[in-house]
């Protein structure tokens, strides 16, 4: 729907839509009340986003309130049904949902994701591209450590306990252990 609408667009109007579209991508709370502005123009010219956007915040709340796993089974359920009744194509993610319904269920357990594990595991990927040449298992960990730490400052908390998970990892990596 957007790639056909661009097309229509000048370069200068191009620009512009997708500057708007990081508002479509953020949350509603977290919008400058230009942002929102820009967001409802944006929502004026393809009516249909806002739909998806609705849906999508919709979904995000589930994730955000539902209290325990039948709760959430149920909250999902009846997004799911406003979903396929929007008109909108979900079948992607509704495929994605019902391949691991067991283990996406399993967060509203603990609340626990493996996001900060793959985020290392992105990073050490983006190392090793950015990297190409290092010659050395100790050139490839002190770019990641270099680069865990500048996160770290950005961040704060979260990383001291990625800097754990990174010596395990290390002590695995090198074969012996810290």
């Amino acid at each position: 729907m957007t790639r056909a609408y661009k097309q229509t667009l000048s370069k200068a109007q191009r620009k512009q839509f997708r500057a708007r579209m990081w508002e479509f991508r953020r949350r509603p709370e977290d919008l400058t009340p230009e942002q929102a502005e820009d967001l409802e123009a944006l929502f004026r010219e393809l009516p249909e986003l806002r739909k998806i956007y609705d849906l999508r915040c919709k979904l995000t709340r589930i994730f955000d309130t539902a209290e325990d796993h039948a709760s959430a089974e149920a909250a999902l359920g009846a997004w799911r049904k406003e979903a396929e009744a929007s008109g909108s194509d979900w079948s992607g993610f509704l495929e994605l949902y019902e391949r691991h319904r067991d283990g996406i269920l399993a967060y509203f357990a603990e609340r626990r994701s493996s996001g900060p594990v793959e985020g290392l595991n992105n990073k050490a990927r983006v190392i090793l591209k950015r990297s190409y040449g290092l010659k050395s298992c100790d050139a490839l960990w002190t770019r990641l450590i270099l680069d865990v730490n500048w996160v770290r400052e950005r961040i704060g908390r979260t990383v001291w306990d990625m800097h754990h998970l990174a010596n395990r990892i290390w002590a695995a990596f090198c074969g012996y252990y810290t």
